[in-house]
């Protein structure tokens, strides 16, 4: 589904601020994998991301999406099949649109309100509904006057309108009170499942990484350290996560967001 092939990564070489952020990192999502990225900050996770995304061309190696090479395709063309949603939720909407404007332009409508038809203006409201937060009722109300949870439920609403083949969730839930975090969550688990969305999620809350999706992986440095699944994965403890940092990485894992369990 996606493969990434020895994919190098250096910003600023040659340069006091030289980073070898991507190191040889190779991976083979599976169709249907729901993936948990944990790492310290620096680690490579977001970097990760961006190459997926096409934000940077990767200095070597090749990504590969649905049996496509996608190593030098730009960034406006994989959004079209890559959802994306981010930590801070003020990102992935335009906060001067209007909720059914912004929908439209996640249905392929250009935002323009002109070419909505009443069966789309119908199924914006069916969707928002399955939300939970009554935006089915404030449609004409501007995407920047929601709260954070509010305006990334929307974002998720809009990265899957039209299924992507893959989706990248980087710590979308971090920015949000515990109670609205947990709501979002639930809320993106629903959708994956209902929708079988192949995907990837950064999160610094060990215990979240080992229950959800199916597969778990730790980053370093730039590297895939650690990835785990199945029987092995669910017998793991956040104990057992910090041992399998030190025997891989050489030295001892000291995030507090990490070791405490938190995303906030």
């Amino acid at each position: 589904m996606l493969i990434l092939e020895q994919v190098n990564k250096t910003f600023s070489p040659g340069t006091l601020d030289e980073k070898h952020a991507l190191k040889d990192v190779s991976l083979h999502v599976r169709p249907g994998d729901f993936i948990s990225i944990i790492g310290a900050n620096g680690a490579g996770k977001s970097t990760l991301f961006n190459a997926v995304c096409g934000v940077f061309y990767t200095d070597t190696g090749r990504i590969i999406l649905g049996g496509k090479d996608i190593t030098m395709t730009p960034d406006f063309k994989r959004s079209k099949v890559i959802g994306h949603l981010f930590q801070d939720p003020m990102r992935g909407s335009a906060p001067d649109m209007s909720i059914e404007e912004n929908l439209a332009l996640a249905a392929g409508k250009g935002g323009w309100l002109s070419s909505v038809s009443r069966a789309d203006r119908a199924q914006f409201r069916e969707r928002l509904a399955l939300l939970g937060m009554g935006l089915e009722d404030r449609m004409d109300h501007r995407v920047g006057l929601l709260s954070g949870g509010q305006r990334q439920a929307l974002t998720l609403l809009m990265a899957t309108y039209n299924v992507p083949k893959l989706l990248l969730l980087d710590e979308h839930t971090a920015a949000l009170d515990p109670g609205t975090a947990e709501k979002v969550l639930n809320l993106t688990k629903s959708i994956v499942a209902e929708n079988h969305i192949t995907c990837m999620m950064i999160t610094h809350n060990m215990q979240s990484a080992l229950e959800l999706g199916n597969r778990t992986i730790m980053m370093d440095q730039g590297r895939i350290i650690y990835d785990v699944e199945g029987e092995e994965r669910s017998k793991l403890t956040i104990h057992d996560l910090t041992e399998k940092f030190r025997q891989a990485s050489g030295r001892d894992l000291d995030n507090d967001r990490m070791l405490l369990g938190v995303d906030q």
